[in-house]
């Protein structure tokens, strides 16, 4: 297609022209996935494809779609053992597309999604396998020294289960219901989690949003990952919180933010086992994982009232109502964690 809400194929060739990007014959683009949060485009002439990611065209919300950041991060761990797709161009202002935007090479594989995609990677064995293999990629990039690929200053190196915690307390007030009925749950562990923030933790690169569908997986080898992909969310900051919202993406009511979701199908093993594999893996003792499991139930959660706020603000009320009923058992989940 050539004419997509969003992307502006016209100016985008001018750009890629000007900065140096080899073109080959009429350029054209697919919608890949969008809405709900950035918008991913398959954009393809001749001879090359790339993956184009810009913001969502409605209800955003302050730094949940950083550009400059996902790019960055994806630049520097080119040549580490964490696979990514190549970085091509990047513009963290409007004057190309009239959002930011950033772009990488298309990297080829099976992307899982839904339960019946990862029914279809083969038996348990297999999909055992590739849940470990997984988590080692998740492991590998807690390993990353941020210094060594030039992202020292890629977030500040203490304080952030602090920052994490206020953060998306403020985000709540940024995307509630006016009188939400879950406004007094979400204070009350809101506050426990402020009471309880460990004393002391690590700082490492962390994805911020990782589980199955933010990977590629070999087109023939599903226990083999060629790329970890949605960085937008990346920083220095505690790599146990990371594999903890790995665990709780694994819970049911995650079906209610992404419908049939393959991470939260009864065939990945349950939060516990995760947790065991990561700790395995990283060589690392999760202390403190009531509180760490609690922050990444509240963060789904705010999440989940976020992805209702955009659809509110589109104008689609069924999928408002559906996304939203996510938000009181994943409160729940984590007052039960810290209680």
């Amino acid at each position: 297609m050539t004419d997509l809400e969003g992307l502006d194929l016209a100016a985008l060739d001018r750009h890629l022209r000007d900065s140096g990007v080899p073109r080959d014959g009429e350029l054209r683009a697919e919608l890949v996935s969008g809405g709900r949060s950035n918008l991913t485009f398959l954009v393809f002439d001749d001879a090359s494809k790339w993956v184009l990611r810009r913001p969502p065209l409605h209800g955003l919300t302050p730094s949940a779609h950083d550009m400059a950041r996902e790019y960055r991060v994806v630049a520097a761990l080119a040549d580490t053992a964490v696979p990514v797709a190549r970085a091509v161009t990047m513009r963290n202002d409007d004057s190309v597309l009239g959002a930011p935007f950033q772009m990488v090479e298309y990297v080829p594989g099976r992307v899982v999604r839904h339960t019946g995609q990862l029914e279809a990677l083969g038996g348990r064995d297999t999909i055992e396998a590739c849940v470990d293999a997984l988590i080692g990629v998740l492991a590998d990039l807690h390993a990353v020294d941020p210094d060594a690929v030039g992202l020292g200053d890629f977030g500040k190196p203490t304080g952030y289960l602090e920052r994490q915690v206020r953060r998306w307390g403020s985000q709540w007030e940024l995307v509630k219901r006016p009188d939400d009925p879950c406004d007094a749950d979400v204070k009350r562990l809101h506050a426990k989690l402020a009471e309880a923030v460990p004393a002391h933790s690590r700082s490492a690169i962390v994805h911020g949003d990782y589980r199955i569908d933010n990977t590629i997986l070999d087109a023939d080898d599903p226990t083999r990952v060629v790329a970890v992909l949605d960085w937008e969310m990346s920083t220095l900051g505690d790599p146990i919180s990371d594999a903890a919202l790995m665990c709780v993406y694994r819970h049911p009511t995650f079906h209610y933010v992404h419908a049939d979701a393959a991470w939260a199908s009864e065939l990945i093993p349950d939060p516990d086992a995760l947790a065991e594999k990561y700790a395995r893996a990283a060589g690392q003792d999760l202390h403190d994982w009531d509180f760490y499991m609690a922050l990444a139930y509240f963060k789904l959660a705010i999440i989940g009232a976020g992805i209702a706020y955009r659809s509110r603000e589109a104008g689609v009320t069924d999928e408002t109502d559906k996304v939203g009923e996510a938000v009181p058992p994943l409160i729940a989940a984590g007052l039960a964690e810290l209680a």
